[in-house]
């Protein structure tokens, strides 16, 4: 069955792929769709067993793949609780975008294609959640990272899709090479890779240095700090941050799997996996914390002036992820699991939910050309309320129980990291509820500004060609036109696409209640995780008794961003422009996205073209090629030109040049003879 569920996507995603011309686009989006809610349903017969019934964990030997040495690396399924609700997440939420795939790229002529990649990436994360060993887990690693290149330039005919899908391979490189160097310094020093032996093996190597340019180095510490590195490039965090929102070019259905559920959570999964390790060093510990709390911080400010409705989703999750960082960073490795779990339902409802909006306004994405779409687009409207209200933490939805949980644990914690990630992390909230619900209000409701967008007026005049992310200028919180466009009415979507939406809806709405025993309960935690994470019963016990101020706050921070909120975009919408007036330079500053690829264009990318324009110019052209094979060409010509004036045809000419070489030959032969004798 786990094989069945593991290798399914491949099959499909190679039939789809190579085979799609020929049997068609349509069996190859049910081929591969089929495959994935096959997946899907195995995957909830998984968790059932393995986390809800307590079953053992267990490992299935597919194969014997390297041995060299003392490197021995099999391939091998791993399966536990931390594995089953990884399959859960994966494989639901991909068989639902699957789905909603079939209404959304409804029109694109390469869907079989689409569908290929998609169940391709697929397969690469069910590798990536299977591993028994770091080598596998890095296979698995680099497997979502190269789908993640082809979804993110699927339309590769834009070049801003083109430019998007490279800086994330470029970045994720960055984070690559860290993690690769945290595998080969962990075969250093545990001699194996596989994981089960490396974390018995964890916590005796407590307190081990190594020498390093005349320094004591802490050795658990330097390879949790290399390992954390892959997962701030797969997680977007911090520093490697850059290329989650740039990839918002792909289809919208990749950002709700790649980038909202799926393979931005690998990083948390990965440090949780691997939590008994980082239990061995406080210091990776505190600094898993810090970065988790300030890339919270960096993205819900910035997420907070994004016009792009995508976009703000996009750093939404991206603060969402410091959320689960910094769980794990205090020791609450259930809770940043939990949040991970019940962040795939809503985050997702909420990316699908602006693809059918995108849909229903002939691809405009820029929110101030919306206003009024509640009336309609209704189904959608309620798809997306639910999951604002879960992301915002509303009492009893899914966020509710697991943001809460994050930031009791992180009180609960003690520490002066805990109590700032608690801070930090509060504010962080009161931000998400201020941008949650101004994408609300600038969606669904006010009166129409359709009449700015230039896709609006291409479909008012019939002209539905794809015409992506073409936006007018326009100022900085402007409204717009408050009358529709004639000839335009926007239209709920197909109910491939809306179905998906009332499934997640409903994980929105109830997956924390359901499950938030079994991932932070004291009581049921231990039985429910089983030691596939390192669950600290005394943290979570405290959690549950922090105090009532500390319950509160993520209510109180919730509904003064929602009142913000409403005042500045429903009582007074010229609030936005006196806030831009008054302040310029933080407005500028949260634009610019704290400048951070403006300072990485100055500090890498401008020096790497100047030293690859000098060896190019300098190196190449004017040493190894005009030396080289240019040099060598341009003597043969001239040696050739000068040999050609030796072909005239004439006879007395060959003639001539015979003689001379006869008296050639006899000078130089003629002293060596007469020396001889």
């Amino acid at each position: 069955m786990v094989q069945l569920l593991v290798f399914l996507p491949l099959i499909t995603a190679l039939i789809a792929g190579l085979g799609g011309r020929i049997i068609g686009k349509v069996p190859a989006k049910l081929l591969t769709t089929a495959g994935l809610f096959t997946s899907a349903a195995l995957s909830w017969v998984v968790f059932v067993q393995i986390g809800l019934g307590g079953g053992a964990a267990y490992s299935i030997h597919l194969l014997d793949w390297m041995e060299s040495g003392d490197l021995v690396i099999d391939w091998a399924l791993k399966i536990d609780t931390l594995t089953a609700v990884m399959l859960v997440v994966v494989t639901t939420v991909s068989a639902l975008v699957h789905l909603y795939s079939w209404g959304y790229m409804d029109e694109d002529p390469d869907q079989s294609r689409f569908f290929a990649y998609l169940s391709l990436f697929t397969f690469a994360m069910l590798m990536l959640v299977t591993a028994d060993n770091l080598v596998q887990m890095f296979f698995g690693w680099e497997g979502v990272g190269l789908a993640s290149y082809l979804l993110i330039g699927f339309w590769y005919h834009k070049p801003s899709a083109n430019a998007a899908a490279i800086k994330a391979f470029v970045v994720n490189r960055v984070g690559d090479f860290g993690f690769s160097l945290g595998i080969f310094g962990t075969f250093l020093v545990f001699k194996t890779v596989n994981l089960d032996a490396i974390l018995t093996a964890a916590p005796g190597m407590t307190g081990a240095t190594f020498m390093f340019l005349g320094h004591q180095v802490d050795v658990m510490t330097t390879l949790c700090l290399l390992l954390f590195v892959g997962a701030m490039g797969k997680s977007a965090q911090l520093g490697l941050h850059t290329w989650l929102p740039d990839a918002m070019e792909g289809p919208t259905p990749v950002s709700a799997l790649i980038h909202a559920a799926t393979m931005v959570t690998a990083g948390v999964f990965m440090v949780c996996r691997l939590s008994p390790m980082f239990e061995t060093s406080a210091t990776a510990l505190t600094v898993v914390t810090y970065v988790g709390a300030a890339t919270a911080l960096f993205a819900a400010t910035v997420g907070t002036v994004q016009t792009d409705i995508k976009r703000v989703i996009a750093y939404s999750t991206c603060s969402q992820l410091g959320y689960m960082f910094f769980a794990a960073g205090v020791g609450a490795y259930g809770a940043s699991m939990f949040h991970l779990f019940t962040h795939a339902f809503f985050k997702a409802l909420l990316f699908l939910g602006a693809g059918s909006v995108i849909h229903a306004m002939h691809h405009e994405q820029d929110m101030r050309y919306y206003g009024g779409l509640r009336k309609h687009i209704p189904l959608t409207f309620a798809a997306m309320t639910i999951g604002t209200l879960a992301l915002t933490g509303f009492f009893f939805t899914a966020g509710y129980y697991s943001k809460d949980a994050i930031l009791e644990a992180a009180f609960a914690r003690g520490t002066e990291a805990g109590y700032v990630a608690f801070t930090v992390g509060a504010f962080a909230a009161f931000l998400t509820s201020f941008y949650s619900w101004r994408l609300a209000f600038l969606t669904f409701f006010g009166k129409p500004r359709w009449s700015g967008s230039e896709h609006i007026q291409h479909a008012a005049h019939g002209d539905h060609g794809h015409d992506d992310h073409a936006h007018d200028a326009h100022d900085a919180h402007g409204h717009g036109h408050d009358d529709g466009t004639a000839g335009y009415h926007p239209h709920e979507s197909p109910w491939t696409m809306l179905l998906p939406l009332g499934v997640l809806s409903v994980g929105a709405l109830l997956a924390g209640w359901a499950f938030h025993n079994q991932f932070v309960g004291a009581e049921h935690g231990v039985d429910f995780w089983r030691g596939s994470v390192a669950f600290n019963v005394e943290l979570m016990e405290r959690m549950h008794h922090v105090p009532a101020w500390v319950v509160w706050t993520p209510a109180i921070v919730m509904a003064l961003g929602f009142l913000l909120a409403f005042q500045m975009y429903m009582r007074d919408r010229t609030g936005p422009a006196r806030f831009v007036a008054t302040f310029p330079g933080l407005y500028n500053f949260l634009v610019h996205k704290w400048y951070f690829d403006e300072l990485y264009n100055f500090v890498f990318v401008r020096p790497a073209f100047a030293i690859g324009r000098f060896l190019w110019k300098r190196g190449d052209q004017g040493v190894i090629d005009r030396f080289g094979p240019d040099g060598v060409a341009a003597a043969v010509v001239s040696g050739a030109g000068v040999a050609k004036r030796f072909q005239s045809g004439f006879v007395y000419s060959y003639a001539l040049v015979m003689l001379v070489g006869v008296a050639a030959a006899v000078t130089w032969f003629l002293p060596r003879v007469i020396g001889g004798q």
